[in-house]
């Protein structure tokens, strides 16, 4: 058994593999299990590779670098592409006062971070690791460590010091958060909207119109939609027992029937524009689309063809040169609202209404092979690493700093990944990957991060938590964890009159808690929680890993 044990602790590359996939597989394993209804999944590798730090695992320094280094880049770029898409619409409308309360909180955090680094004898580095812990981002926590190596190289000791503080704040921060959650629903007991508005307003909603309105008989439908206060696509239009395929061209005429896709909210609206509704649901499951015509299918089509990427859907005509209409776009499991101006992107699932022969026609131009999907774009992938990893190392000069700031590993990817994932499509570049496959590039990533994360803070873990230390490691942690959320919180609720359900999504998405946000969902109706949450967590993340590098440059 030499052979085995010499496997194990020799430190080279075999070793080194071998010791954080061992890490990494138990961690996994053990964090599926639920503790009073709540797992860790992933985040249980840190706490895994702590444990094997201090059984006295080590491995090549130089290899844990690198590996640690790599997942952490993996991670950070693919989490920058999946909130791409939405980051910047996330600022539209209700999504602005939502953000800007997130990076409010993220300001209050970071004035108590300073405070408590002129006030106590804590060094910088210490608090940050405390700081990630408490706000449950582990992605800030490698931004501020790459800036700390930045300023001083040798100083690896103290990186790994920060990992361990971070590892002591994690656990008070998923907790304080789902405490916060409690206080905020004592605090607004009673003062909660139950009036539930549709979170999204590009949702689509089925309705059937009896037209009665005088002032569009004999009109178009472009003229119609040229002048209507809202985006509406008319699906089907009954007359005499037969049905019709619209055109912008076709003409109105009373006591028809009509079919709409809109947003939920404008149903009002439409109401007034078109007539009554008729009294049938046409949003519930299980419809079959294809037996309500005889004439007509109703048959979804993937966007496959990267010529299609990026293409706004007007420019397509596919309505005029095939005679069909698409009444509603499905893109991540979102319905939109297939208007002119909507660009394409691949992975769309396009739901297209007319005779069968026109729809094959359309599939061609569409593209329509899922197969093309199923092998993701890696090429895009280490592209974008590749740039942000060159944007990581420009040195911008800002006044007032002794040296110039970089980006690093984790601020060049994440701003790369997001500009990646909002406009990519727009140039024409295929991003899509699936999302199983973003999924397991992001949890491949995190995972083999967190466990040479744990790793290297695991020696001296328990030594310093229980410590005198590592008391008040704890109570900052609590501190950093509960006061900001409240405060803001507070002035959300109060000043703001944010309803109880957005405040505390709001709170769990700049927290990045997703624990906490499982409290939240249980304790009001609906799914607003879970709207604010992802409303505000692209900007968050952001804020969290720049801010990070910022304040250790500023403040070593």
């Amino acid at each position: 058994m030499n052979w085995l044990r010499e496997l194990i602790t020799t430190p080279d590359f075999t070793q080194a593999v071998l010791v954080m996939s061992l890490i990494c597989g138990v961690g996994l394993g053990l964090g599926k299990i639920k503790i009073f209804g709540v797992s860790l999944g992933a985040t249980f590798v840190f706490f895994a590779g702590i444990l094997a730090g201090h059984l006295g695992l080590v491995v090549n320094p130089d290899m844990l670098t690198v590996l640690q280094n790599f997942g952490l880049i993996i991670f950070i770029y693919a989490l920058g592409v999946q909130v791409g898409p939405g980051f910047f619409s996330s600022f539209k409308k209700g999504g602005f006062k939502l953000n800007m309360l997130a990076t409010l909180l993220m300001l209050v955090g970071t004035l108590m971070l300073l405070i408590l680094h002129w006030t106590t004898n804590l060094g910088l580095p210490n608090l940050m690791g405390l700081f990630s812990g408490a706000v449950t981002n582990t992605p800030m926590l490698g931004s501020a460590q790459q800036a700390l190596l930045q300023v001083y190289p040798e100083n690896a000791s103290q990186a790994n010091d920060m990992a361990m503080a971070c590892a002591v704040g994690y656990p008070f921060g998923l907790v304080g958060m789902v405490i916060c959650v409690a206080i905020i629903q004592k605090m607004t007991a009673g003062k909660t909207n139950r009036k539930r508005a549709n979170h999204n307003s590009d949702n689509t909603f089925i309705t059937e119109y009896i037209v009665s309105n005088v002032a569009i008989i004999g009109k178009s439908i472009q003229e119609i939609r040229s002048n209507a206060k809202c985006q509406f696509v008319i699906s089907r239009i009954w007359k005499d027992g037969k049905v019709i395929i619209p055109t912008g061209e076709t003409i109105i005429e009373e006591n028809e029937h009509i079919l709409v896709i809109s947003g939920k909210r404008d149903v009002q609206k439409l109401t007034e524009l078109f007539g009554p509704q008729e009294n049938v649901d046409w949003n519930k499951k299980g419809i079959d689309w294809n037996a309500i015509d005889n004439q007509l299918i109703s048959r979804k089509i993937l966007v496959t063809k990267p010529g299609i990427n990026g293409t706004k859907l007007g420019d397509l005509r596919l309505r005029n040169s095939f005679g069909i209409n698409i009444t509603r776009v499905n893109r991540a499991g979102i319905d939109l609202l297939p208007s002119r101006s909507l660009r394409l992107q691949l992975g769309d699932r396009l739901t297209i209404v007319g005779e069968a022969r026109s729809i094959e026609n359309a599939a061609l131009i569409l593209g329509n092979e899922a197969k093309q999907l199923r092998t993701p774009n890696l090429t895009s992938v280490f592209i974008g690493i590749v740039v942000g990893l060159i944007l990581g190392s420009i040195p911008f000069a800002i006044p007032g700093m002794s040296m110039p700031v970089k980006l690093g590993i984790a601020g060049g990817p994440i701003i790369i990944g997001i500009i990646m994932g909002a406009f990519g499509p727009r140039l024409h570049f295929a991003t899509y990957i699936s999302q199983s496959a973003s999924l397991m590039l992001r949890q491949l990533g995190l995972t083999i991060y967190l466990a040479g994360l744990g790793l290297s803070a695991g020696a001296r873990f328990f030594e310093t938590v229980f410590s005198a230390e590592g008391l008040e490691w704890v109570a900052i942690s609590c501190a950093l964890a509960i006061v900001p959320a409240l405060i803001v919180g507070f002035i959300a609720s109060k000043m703001f009159k944010t309803d109880y359900a957005k405040n505390v999504g709001m709170l769990c998405g700049s927290m990045a808690n997703p624990i906490a946000l499982n409290y939240a969902n249980s304790t009001t109706e609906g799914d607003e929680p879970a709207v604010a949450y992802a409303t505000v967590y692209p900007i968050s993340i952001f804020l969290r890993v720049i801010s990070a590098q910022i304040i250790m440059l500023a403040f070593l």
